[in-house]
C-alpha cells in the first residue's frame, strides 16, 4: 500500500471526476427515463410513456435524419482531404512542419468561438463570402437559410476536423517502414500504385480507428450548429443531440423550447442506442473487410 500510495494520490482526481461527471449523470438520467419530470416539483412515474412518445415524435426522427446527412457529408469530405494532406505533408517538402501546424490549428480553437466567426463570415447581408461573390458578379446567397444551411455547417465542420484526422493519418504513415517503399520503387511502382496497393492496405488498422472516431464524433456533434443556426431554419439543421440539449437546457431565443428532463432522458437513451448500433455495424463491416484482406 505504501509503494502504491503515490499512484492512488495522482489518479484520485481523474477517477473522482470520471465518477461524478461521467458515471453518475448516466445513472441519474436512466432513473428519470420512466418519470414525468420538468425539473421542478415531484417526479411522477409514468413507465414507458416517454419511449412511446419518442417513437411518435416526428421532430426527433427528423433530427436523426439530419444527423445522418450531417455525418455522411462531413465524412465524405473530411477523410479523403485528411488522407491527401497527410500523404503530402509526410514527404520531405519545405515548410512541412509549419503547414502541419497551420492545418492542425483549427482543432485547438473553441467550437463556439469559431462558429461566431463563421456566422459573421457567412452572414447573408454583409458577410465576407457574399461580399466577395458580389464583387465577382455572382450574386449573394443565403448561406444560413433553409437551402444552404446544412451545406454551410458541414463545410465548417470539415474545416475544424481535417487537421485532427490529418495528424492521425500522419502518425500511421510514419509507422510504415521505408524499406517497403524502396522495394516498390525498385520494382517500378508509380506513386499512384504505391498509394493504392501499399499505403492504403498498411494504413488499414489506423484507418479503421480513424473512421470509427470520425463517425462517433460526427453523430454526437452539435455545438457549432447550436451557435450558427440553433437547429433552424425550420429544423433543417437540427441534429439529434441538439434536440436533446434543448430538452435539458431550453434556448432563450426559442420560445417553443420547454425543459423536460424525463422525456429528455428517454431521448438521450434512444440517441445513445442509435450511435451504439451504428458503431456496432461499422465494427462488423470493418472486421469482415480486414479478415478478407
Amino acid at each position: 500500500m505504501r509503494k502504491k500510495i503515490h499512484a492512488y494520490i495522482f489518479t484520485f482526481p481523474s477517477i473522482f471526476l470520471t465518477l461524478t461527471l461521467g458515471v453518475y449523470p448516466i445513472f441519474w438520467a436512466l432513473r428519470y427515463m420512466f418519470f414525468d419530470y420538468q425539473g421542478f416539483g415531484q417526479p411522477r412515474f409514468i413507465g414507458l410513456e416517454n419511449f412511446a412518445r419518442v417513437a411518435r415524435d416526428d421532430q426527433f426522427w427528423a433530427s436523426v435524419w439530419n444527423t445522418f446527412i450531417y455525418t455522411g457529408g462531413k465524412l465524405i469530405l473530411t477523410l479523403p482531404m485528411s488522407l491527401i494532406l497527410a500523404v503530402i505533408l509526410n514527404r520531405a517538402i519545405r515548410g512541412r512542419q509549419l503547414l502541419r501546424s497551420v492545418y492542425f490549428l483549427p482543432t485547438i480553437f473553441s467550437a463556439s468561438v469559431m462558429s461566431i466567426v463563421f456566422y459573421i463570415i457567412f452572414n447573408s447581408y454583409n458577410g465576407v463570402v457574399n461580399q466577395f461573390l458580389l464583387k465577382m458578379g455572382l450574386g449573394s446567397l443565403d448561406w444560413l437559410g433553409a437551402k444552404y444551411a446544412m451545406l454551410t455547417v458541414i463545410l465548417i465542420a470539415v474545416w475544424g476536423a481535417v487537421g485532427n484526422y490529418m495528424l492521425l493519418f500522419l502518425a500511421g504513415l510514419q509507422n510504415i517502414p521505408d524499406d517497403v517503399y524502396e522495394a516498390a520503387s525498385l520494382d517500378g511502382v508509380n506513386p499512384a500504385q504505391r498509394l493504392w496497393y501499399i499505403t492504403m492496405p498498411m494504413l488499414g488498422p489506423v484507418m479503421q480507428m480513424i473512421i470509427m472516431l470520425a463517425i462517433t464524433t460526427s453523430l454526437k456533434g452539435y455545438e457549432s450548429i447550436m451557435v450558427l443556426t440553433e437547429g433552424g431554419p425550420f429544423g433543417k439543421t437540427e441534429v439529434m443531440f441538439l434536440y436533446l440539449y434543448k430538452l435539458f437546457f431550453p434556448l432563450v431565443s426559442d420560445s417553443a423550447s420547454v425543459q423536460n428532463i424525463g422525456y429528455g432522458s428517454a431521448v438521450g437513451f434512444t440517441s445513445a442506442v442509435i450511435v451504439g448500433l451504428i458503431t456496432l455495424i461499422y465494427f462488423k463491416i470493418s472486421k469482415k473487410l480486414s479478415n478478407t484482406y
